[in-house]
Protein backbone atom coordinates (compact mmCIF):
# COMPACT_ATOMS: atom_id res chain seq x y z
CA UNK A 1 0.00 0.00 0.00
CA UNK A 2 1.47 3.59 -0.93
CA UNK A 3 1.52 6.33 1.42
CA UNK A 4 0.24 9.63 -0.21
CA UNK A 5 -3.53 9.48 -0.56
CA UNK A 6 -4.69 12.91 0.23
CA UNK A 7 -5.30 15.53 -1.63
CA UNK A 8 -5.93 14.34 -5.30
CA UNK A 9 -7.31 16.41 -7.91
CA UNK A 10 -7.90 16.04 -11.59
CA UNK A 11 -5.14 16.43 -13.61
CA UNK A 12 -2.56 14.72 -10.90
CA UNK A 13 -0.36 11.59 -12.59
CA UNK A 14 -0.63 8.45 -11.20
CA UNK A 15 1.12 4.81 -11.07
CA UNK A 16 -0.73 2.40 -10.28
CA UNK A 17 -1.18 -1.63 -9.95
CA UNK A 18 -4.17 -4.03 -10.61
CA UNK A 19 -4.44 -8.11 -10.82
CA UNK A 20 -3.23 -9.83 -13.79
CA UNK A 21 -3.48 -13.57 -12.43
CA UNK A 22 -0.78 -14.00 -10.23
CA UNK A 23 0.90 -11.02 -10.70
CA UNK A 24 -0.27 -7.19 -11.22
CA UNK A 25 -0.53 -5.06 -14.13
CA UNK A 26 0.97 -1.68 -13.99
CA UNK A 27 -0.97 1.62 -14.80
CA UNK A 28 0.05 4.80 -15.81
CA UNK A 29 -2.46 7.53 -15.86
CA UNK A 30 -4.09 10.79 -15.51
CA UNK A 31 -7.13 11.52 -12.79
CA UNK A 32 -10.06 12.43 -14.75
CA UNK A 33 -12.04 12.79 -11.84
CA UNK A 34 -12.39 12.42 -7.98
CA UNK A 35 -15.26 11.72 -5.65
CA UNK A 36 -14.17 10.86 -1.69
CA UNK A 37 -11.80 8.38 -1.96
CA UNK A 38 -12.41 7.19 -5.39
CA UNK A 39 -10.13 8.65 -8.15
CA UNK A 40 -10.79 8.09 -11.46
CA UNK A 41 -7.57 7.31 -13.94
CA UNK A 42 -7.22 7.46 -17.94
CA UNK A 43 -3.87 5.85 -19.21
CA UNK A 44 -1.88 2.81 -20.15
CA UNK A 45 -1.99 -0.62 -18.78
CA UNK A 46 0.88 -2.46 -19.07
CA UNK A 47 1.04 -6.32 -18.91
CA UNK A 48 5.20 -7.11 -18.35
CA UNK A 49 4.80 -10.35 -20.32
CA UNK A 50 8.43 -10.80 -21.01
CA UNK A 51 9.47 -10.28 -17.59
CA UNK A 52 6.34 -12.69 -16.66
CA UNK A 53 8.05 -15.44 -19.08
CA UNK A 54 11.87 -15.37 -17.58
CA UNK A 55 10.19 -15.95 -13.90
CA UNK A 56 8.70 -19.01 -15.54
CA UNK A 57 11.34 -20.00 -17.49
CA UNK A 58 13.29 -20.05 -13.86
CA UNK A 59 15.36 -17.32 -15.28
CA UNK A 60 14.58 -13.88 -13.08
CA UNK A 61 15.10 -14.41 -9.23
CA UNK A 62 13.12 -13.56 -6.22
CA UNK A 63 13.06 -9.60 -6.77
CA UNK A 64 11.94 -9.73 -10.43
CA UNK A 65 8.56 -12.05 -9.16
CA UNK A 66 8.70 -9.02 -6.09
CA UNK A 67 8.35 -6.21 -9.15
CA UNK A 68 5.42 -8.04 -10.49
CA UNK A 69 3.36 -9.04 -7.61
CA UNK A 70 3.99 -5.32 -6.35
CA UNK A 71 4.88 -2.95 -9.19
CA UNK A 72 6.22 0.73 -7.98
CA UNK A 73 7.59 3.26 -10.11
CA UNK A 74 11.80 3.17 -8.84
CA UNK A 75 11.62 -0.85 -9.77
CA UNK A 76 9.05 -0.94 -12.85
CA UNK A 77 11.68 -0.33 -15.39
CA UNK A 78 12.98 -3.98 -14.55
CA UNK A 79 9.67 -5.05 -15.47
CA UNK A 80 9.98 -2.97 -18.76
CA UNK A 81 13.03 -4.13 -20.57
CA UNK A 82 11.26 -7.31 -22.00
CA UNK A 83 8.33 -7.42 -23.88
CA UNK A 84 5.30 -5.90 -22.98
CA UNK A 85 1.74 -5.59 -23.99
CA UNK A 86 -0.16 -2.44 -23.27
CA UNK A 87 -3.75 -1.26 -23.33
CA UNK A 88 -5.97 1.94 -23.28
CA UNK A 89 -6.68 2.15 -19.72
CA UNK A 90 -10.05 3.44 -17.82
CA UNK A 91 -10.67 2.83 -14.66
CA UNK A 92 -11.49 3.81 -10.97
CA UNK A 93 -9.27 2.93 -7.86
CA UNK A 94 -9.91 3.54 -4.27
CA UNK A 95 -6.77 5.26 -2.57
CA UNK A 96 -7.36 3.90 0.60
CA UNK A 97 -7.30 0.32 -0.61
CA UNK A 98 -5.97 0.53 -4.12
CA UNK A 99 -2.14 0.23 -4.77
CA UNK A 100 -1.84 3.66 -6.40
CA UNK A 101 0.71 6.86 -5.83
CA UNK A 102 1.00 10.00 -7.37
CA UNK A 103 3.66 10.43 -10.06
CA UNK A 104 5.88 13.23 -11.15
CA UNK A 105 4.78 14.45 -15.05
CA UNK A 106 8.28 13.25 -16.02
CA UNK A 107 7.74 9.89 -14.64
CA UNK A 108 4.59 9.45 -16.32
CA UNK A 109 5.64 10.60 -19.49
CA UNK A 110 8.78 8.35 -19.74
CA UNK A 111 6.87 5.34 -18.66
CA UNK A 112 4.32 5.91 -21.02
CA UNK A 113 6.76 6.91 -23.34
CA UNK A 114 8.89 4.11 -23.12
CA UNK A 115 5.86 1.51 -23.85
CA UNK A 116 4.42 4.15 -26.94
CA UNK A 117 7.90 4.27 -28.41
CA UNK A 118 8.19 0.09 -28.38
CA UNK A 119 10.99 0.15 -26.27
CA UNK A 120 10.90 -2.67 -24.49
CA UNK A 121 10.41 -4.78 -28.14
CA UNK A 122 13.94 -2.99 -28.98
CA UNK A 123 16.01 -3.48 -26.30
CA UNK A 124 14.53 -7.15 -25.51
CA UNK A 125 15.99 -8.05 -29.02
CA UNK A 126 19.33 -6.78 -27.80
CA UNK A 127 19.43 -8.54 -25.15
CA UNK A 128 17.71 -12.14 -26.46
CA UNK A 129 20.17 -12.59 -29.69
CA UNK A 130 23.24 -13.87 -29.11
CA UNK A 131 26.87 -12.29 -29.96
CA UNK A 132 26.96 -11.61 -33.99
CA UNK A 133 25.40 -9.55 -36.80
CA UNK A 134 22.15 -10.18 -35.81
CA UNK A 135 23.04 -8.31 -32.26
CA UNK A 136 25.20 -5.93 -33.73
CA UNK A 137 21.99 -5.18 -35.86
CA UNK A 138 19.34 -5.11 -33.22
CA UNK A 139 21.58 -2.60 -30.91
CA UNK A 140 21.94 -0.29 -34.35
CA UNK A 141 18.38 -0.04 -34.71
CA UNK A 142 18.08 0.40 -30.77
CA UNK A 143 20.72 3.36 -31.11
CA UNK A 144 18.48 5.18 -34.27
CA UNK A 145 15.58 4.71 -32.36
CA UNK A 146 17.28 5.99 -29.28
CA UNK A 147 18.79 9.48 -31.35
CA UNK A 148 15.45 10.25 -32.78
CA UNK A 149 13.14 10.65 -29.42
CA UNK A 150 11.96 14.04 -28.61
CA UNK A 151 11.50 13.88 -25.05
CA UNK A 152 14.61 14.91 -23.93
CA UNK A 153 13.73 13.22 -20.26
CA UNK A 154 12.91 9.89 -22.00
CA UNK A 155 16.10 10.01 -24.48
CA UNK A 156 17.95 10.84 -21.09
CA UNK A 157 16.72 7.73 -18.89
CA UNK A 158 16.83 5.47 -21.69
CA UNK A 159 20.84 6.37 -23.13
CA UNK A 160 21.13 5.63 -18.81
CA UNK A 161 19.21 2.40 -18.66
CA UNK A 162 20.92 1.06 -21.80
CA UNK A 163 24.67 1.98 -20.15
CA UNK A 164 23.47 0.02 -17.02
CA UNK A 165 22.54 -3.08 -19.17
CA UNK A 166 25.94 -2.76 -21.03
CA UNK A 167 24.31 -2.62 -24.72
CA UNK A 168 25.50 0.04 -25.75
CA UNK A 169 29.43 0.32 -27.04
Amino acid sequence: MFLQKKGWKEGDFVFASKPNGEYSDIIVGIVTGVENTNIGVNGIAINPVGLKNKVTQGKAGPQSVEILKNPNPKECIFALIYRVEHNNFTGVFDVTKDPVEKIHKNIHNIISGWVRESIPELINNVLSLPDGSEKDQAKRILKQRMDTLYDKELKKYMYSICRGLKILN
